[in-house]
């Protein structure tokens, strides 16, 4: 069975099933409820109910009997028994995640293509990341030094912090990354960090504009758009060398399958011989621009190289595209070729 519930102070409403949270339910609804631990310990998830009744599998350990007895319930842990009307503040600013440092073990580890290694990080069981799809974590190395790496899963799906690092010729972090670091290894990161994120006030279509691995914030934000059952035509533009370069090639494809609404265009800029491409070629903003003439009416969200974001705004701001539509990412590199901000 599934219950209304309703935010008082914003009016907000979203739909929460019997079997997920009201937190849960709120996430896949593009909701943005505080939370922290999202095991009921720590109590940043609190709201009150103002109308309704809701159940716990097992009573949370920051949720006491009058706490409950004033009508407060912790929305990580409570599922809806009937239609609920909830007080609680609505997290929709970036100011408004307090960003927390914190180590992480390396739970997995997956080689994603000859230069592209996926590495999966796990909090402290008390602990989980509360994000805006598009943001990315800092790693603090010993010597105190930043590296700056873009979350590639989405806000509903926070059990693993999902990254895509590539191996830079010279760069000494990404020579430990793919030469020495392995399962259970601990780091300290910061997080959450940076701006690139969905306007989700918007109804214009969207854009997406990824070279290398620029693909994973978009990543991230496609996976929340699916799930929140967003209903807007989304246009997926991946550019990349050649054909061993993109990554997780199958993904978009199946997207594009599963998802009416949502396409999916793939560039080469310099196909091998032997790749058999058939596909576009050139560079993937100008096969933007290609397909459509009339960018006006798009928000458009790019990530990648400086390079390749710098000119794609120019041109894109040149075919009439308004400055405050176009959201960007570019990851710049410091003088050991390792990103540094994104």
């Amino acid at each position: 069975m599934k219950h209304r519930v309703q935010i008082a102070s914003t009016s907000h409403a979203f739909t929460a099933p019997d079997n997920e949270t009201v937190l849960e339910a709120a996430l896949l609804a593009g909701i943005h409820l505080p939370y922290g631990c999202r095991t009921g310990r720590c109590g940043a998830c609190r709201g009150k109910i103002l109308q309704g009744v809701v159940r716990y599998d097992e009573k949370p350990a920051a949720l006491d009997q009058d706490m409950e007895g004033c009508g407060l319930a912790l929305f990580c842990q409570a599922r809806a028994c009937t239609d609920l009307v909830i007080e609680i503040d609505e997290i929709e600013k970036l100011n408004q995640i307090k960003d927390i440092r914190t180590p992480a073990k390396v739970a997995r580890l997956d080689r994603l293509s000859h230069d592209v290694m996926r590495v999966c990080l796990k909090l402290p069981d008390n602990i989980r990341l509360q994000f805006f799809a598009g943001q990315y974590i800092d790693i603090i190395q010993d010597n105190g030094e930043r590296r700056s790496f873009s979350i590639a899963n989405a806000p509903h799906d926070d059990e693993f912090i999902e990254l895509h690092i590539r191996n830079i010729p010279g760069g000494e972090y990404t020579r430990y990354i793919f030469g020495q670091i392995k399962p259970g290894d601990i780091m300290r990161i910061a997080a959450p960090m940076g701006g690139f994120m969905l306007d989700e006030s918007s109804d214009r279509p969207i854009i997406m504009v990824g070279g290398g691995t620029g693909f994973a914030p978009l990543k991230g934000m496609l996976e929340h758009v699916f799930h929140s059952g967003h209903e807007k035509p989304v246009h997926l533009f991946r550019g990349a060398r050649s054909k061993c370069d993109l990554y997780l090639p199958d993904l978009p494809v199946a997207w594009a399958r599963q998802y009416p609404l949502f396409q999916y265009t793939p560039i080469l800029s310099d196909p091998r011989a032997d790749d058999g491409w058939e596909g576009r070629t050139g560079l993937v903003h100008h096969a933007v621009m290609q397909h459509y003439p009339d960018l006006g009416q798009m928000d458009i969200y790019i990530s990648g190289a400086p390079a390749m974001v710098y000119a794609a705004r120019d041109d894109f701001i040149g075919k009439g595209v308004p400055e405050e539509r176009i959201f960007s990412d570019a990851f710049e590199f410091n003088s050991k070729q390792e990103k540094v901000t994104p």
